[in-house]
């Protein structure tokens, strides 16, 4: 066992990690792949966003952690394989972010943070192979919202945007007849998604984030639903045997008491 005192740096780091996969490491670690690890990364990714949410330094310092051992993890296969390794992968962000940031790095000079996103999407475009979709680095993978956020965000960085977001909010009305209209569920179904899709262009607009916003109302939902639960066991009452006029009764009583 690593001795605590001599755990920190980088260095060590990855030297734990190499042994945890070598001969005499861990059968756990040994036996993992790209493929088998996704889960724990996109569980991991999640786990930094609820401590980001909370606003706990010390768990966000743990849950970095958490996050860094599976990006060394997949280094260190990919090392293994003779693919890549740590190295290749500090090397490849750090040359990136060097050209993206030409007033930074180079002579380059703007004026404010939205020349910064005209030139970085420039920029990007001119990494991208000759034919490439603008929309293609986007991992379709990505929870639903966020993504439609994220390739909307790409278009407007070219000029394919509303001129006003007031026009965005009207398409709402529009999308909603539409889904009144609409003749069958599979046509429902379509509707609603270019109803999401446009609610998310108008997060967008408004500089919020979507994936956020609703996971902060559910969690608002959450605890205001348990407040109605605990009122109903404090009076002695069922909450399923309410009627749904008293039941609104409770949920107007847990909205004054959680914001």
């Amino acid at each position: 066992m690593p001795d605590e005192a001599d755990s920190g740096g980088f260095a060590k780091l990855r030297q734990i990690i190499a042994k945890l996969r070598g001969k005499e490491g861990c059968p756990w670690d040994r036996k993992q792949t790209h493929a088998s690890l996704k889960p724990y990364l996109i569980e991991e990714c999640y786990e930094v966003l609820q401590v980001l949410d909370e606003g706990a330094p010390q768990k966000l310092c743990e849950e970095l952690g958490d996050l860094l051992l599976q990006i060394m993890l997949h280094a260190q296969i990919a090392t293994e394989a003779g693919q890549f390794s740590i190295d290749d992968v500090i090397r490849g962000i750090s040359n990136k972010l060097i050209h993206r940031h030409p007033h930074v790095f180079g002579g380059q000079k703007v004026q404010d943070a939205g020349e910064v996103e005209l030139n970085w999407e420039a920029l990007k475009q001119e990494e991208r192979e000759e034919g490439e979709s603008l929309l293609a680095g986007v991992p379709e993978q990505m929870p639903a919202l966020a993504y439609s956020q994220s390739i909307q965000r790409r278009v407007a960085g070219v000029g394919f945007d509303w001129d006003k977001v007031e026009e965005i909010i009207d398409k709402l009305a529009e999308e909603v007849a539409e889904i009144k209209q609409a003749p069958d569920q599979q046509e429902r179904a379509k509707e609603f998604g270019d109803l999401l899709f446009t609610l998310a262009n108008v997060a967008r607009r408004l500089d919020i984030d979507l994936e956020m916003a609703l996971r902060s109302a559910n969690q608002r939902f959450c605890r205001r639903f348990a407040h109605m639960e605990e009122a109903c066991r404090n009076r002695g009452v069922s909450f399923g045997s309410l009627s749904f006029d008293e039941q609104n009764v409770l949920w107007e009583e847990a909205k004054r008491a959680i914001r």
